[in-house]
């Protein structure tokens, strides 16, 4: 008998929505196929048999794993919001590992957090996968931060200055980034899809040629930043 088990473990969440707590706790999953060798069952032993039961048990065990992963079922499913009651200080200090590649030693869950007008904890900062949808960050100063794999969708930035930052590979998209200091600021492979871009500087701002290309689809960004950024 050949028996292919898959044992899967999930962690239990819990977040807090205003004054209610709620907690998910998943079950382990478990997937075993399995085959008998039956000189009685001449179906069993065709090639073709064999051949369908394998395709079906690989295509169940896909189905498990992404299940129990919203992460790689859906790249825009988001865990549940983090009962860290100071989650939102936790940008201050930003992560210490990983910088360019999205790696992080703890994550970060900065959604729906106010940084308005903040003019000094966030300069310099590692804010490497940190989830920043719906958080707001009007007129505060983000100059040399490093902004790697950053979700920050629907986000807050007008006039948010990134002077000399590194925004690798962020979703900017439907985020309000209006008045936004991108100066000599690195910015690869970031989208910007129905983001608002009006008035933002893109002096010597340093993108590649794809990206430029996709940016200057964007209707909001005015002629004297098209100018800037080379766009035709």
């Amino acid at each position: 008998m050949a028996t292919l088990s898959i044992n899967l473990q999930q962690r239990a969440f819990s977040f807090r929505n205003f004054s209610t707590q709620h907690k998910i706790v998943h079950h382990p999953t478990q997937i075993r196929c399995s085959s008998t060798n039956d000189a009685s069952e001449s179906v069993e032993s065709s090639s073709q048999f064999k051949e369908i039961r394998n395709v079906a048990c690989g295509f169940l065990a896909v189905w498990a794993v992404t299940a129990v992963s919203p992460v790689i079922a859906g790249s825009q499913r988001l865990p549940p919001l983090s009962n860290d009651p100071n989650r939102c200080e936790r940008a201050f200090v930003g992560n210490t590992i990983g910088q360019a590649n999205g790696v992080y030693d703890k994550p970060l869950d900065l959604r729906f957090c106010d940084y308005t007008n903040e003019k000094s904890n966030l300069k310099g900062k590692s804010l490497a996968a940190a989830l920043m949808s719906d958080a707001k960050f009007d007129g505060a100063d983000m100059t040399e931060v490093i902004m790697s794999k950053a979700y920050a969708v629907g986000a807050s930035f007008k006039g948010t200055d990134f002077t000399n930052a590194v925004i690798d590979r962020v979703n900017f998209g439907k985020a309000n980034l209006e008045g936004a200091v991108f100066r000599n600021t690195v910015l690869s492979g970031s989208t910007f899809e129905e983001a608002q871009l009006k008035d933002v500087d893109f002096e010597d701002t340093i993108i590649g040629y794809i990206d430029l290309q996709k940016l200057c689809l964007n209707k909001t960004i005015n002629d004297d930043s098209r100018a800037n950024l080379g766009c035709r």
